[in-house]
């Protein structure tokens, strides 16, 4: 006889909390979007889960569940639950979810029930979760005041935005800087996963009271991620604040990110097979993307300076000649183009500032709210 075992729909506090998760769907299914702090542990395999849905389009759910139970047995279903045990074990205050919360988490709550581990699975599963935190998008900024933080290109916007509780760094949510230099080492996740960790930064955000969110000044598309439109819209909307740095300071954050920290994350990844490709031949695709905005001269002007600085850097173990190309770089590519956009939006710059000026900006307008 089976026990009655128990069921999650809270999925607020599951958020508030971040919920460790189990997911028993197939790698395929995983790969498509899951939720953060989520281990995928499937209860069949890619080939497995093909072999029964063909089965329950051909002869109905019954054979489906019967092909199933024959696939994963014995010695195969004996290591896919002592998975489960072993990750429970290490995170012992997991959650369990499949598609729709039907049949297979519910087998697989019922084979950890039999070997003594009872663990709680998702109501409605992964379809019912998610379709809570996409409403949550829209919903939760709708009441807030939101703030754009804008600036030049390398005036450390992302390290103002870690100095401010009531930030959410859009681009450390996509794994990408937003701009032609600002791939990773590491992959982008896939918009569904983007989606959700956006959607859970709102809830807490929300749930923290703070009185307004400060964003980065943001395009559509960070990389291959895109701002959902609802949420754009609002961000297209909203009070825009300048951090005004000096070209001099611009230069070294760009440097210390761009090519130190950059450089230092593409060694690891290359030595761990994370990328197939260095720091440098990313640099010189990068360039080639914007060949047409540098023209032929300026492009090949900054690809030799570039060259210049990895030999030396090469021979010397000196990498301070990047600051070259760096410079011309933001002062050719970047700043026209700044000077661009900042135009599209001066009616709605209502601060400029440093970085110590705009906190305590923000600092007076949570004091007048309280």
């Amino acid at each position: 006889m089976q026990q009655s075992l128990p069921l999650i729909d809270d999925f607020h506090s599951l958020v508030l909390q971040n919920r460790p998760l189990v997911d028993v769907r197939a790698p395929v299914e995983f790969a498509k979007g899951a939720f953060p702090y989520t281990a995928n542990l499937p209860l069949m395999n890619d080939e497995e889960r093909h072999l029964v849905g063909k089965r329950y389009k051909e002869a109905g759910n019954e054979k489906a569940m019967e092909l199933g139970h024959q696939l994963v047995s014995g010695e195969i279903k004996a290591e896919r639950v002592q998975a489960w045990i072993d990750q429970i074990q290490q995170v012992p205050q997991s959650y369990l979810y499949c598609f729709r919360g039907g049949q297979r988490s519910q087998i697989s709550q019922q084979w950890l029930a039999d070997a003594g581990i009872h663990i709680p699975r998702l109501k409605g599963g992964y379809k019912a979760f998610r379709s809570y935190l996409i409403a949550q998008l829209e919903r939760i900024t709708l009441d807030k005041k939101i703030f754009v933080l804008g600036g030049h290109t390398g005036a450390g916007k992302t390290l103002l935005l870690k100095k401010l509780r009531e930030s959410i760094d859009l681009e450390g949510l996509a794994n990408h800087r937003g701009s032609s230099f600002g791939r990773y080492a590491t992959g982008q996740p896939t918009q569904i996963d983007f989606e959700n960790a956006l959607a859970y930064a709102l809830i807490q955000h929300d749930d923290a009271m703070h009185p307004h969110l400060v964003v980065e000044d943001e395009s559509k598309n960070i990389g291959r991620c895109y701002i959902p439109p609802a949420l754009f819209s609002q961000f297209s909307a909203a009070d825009v604040i300048l951090l005004e740095t000096s070209l001099e300071e611009r230069i070294e954050i760009t440097y210390d990110e761009y090519v130190l920290a950059s450089q230092h994350q593409y060694d690891s990844a290359l030595r761990s097979g994370g990328t197939p490709h260095s720091w440098i031949e990313t640099m010189r695709h990068n360039f080639q993307r914007i060949y047409k905005r540098l023209g032929d001269k300026g492009h090949r002007e900054l690809t030799a300076l570039l060259e210049e600085a990895w030999k030396h850097q090469q021979q010397h173990h000196d990498p301070s000649l990047h600051k070259y190309w760096i410079a011309r770089l933001l002062s050719e590519y970047y700043d026209p183009m700044y000077a661009y956009q900042i135009g599209q939006k001066e009616e709605r710059v209502v601060f400029r500032g440093n970085q110590t000026e705009i906190i305590e900006y923000l600092n007076h307008i949570h004091k007048d709210n309280l």
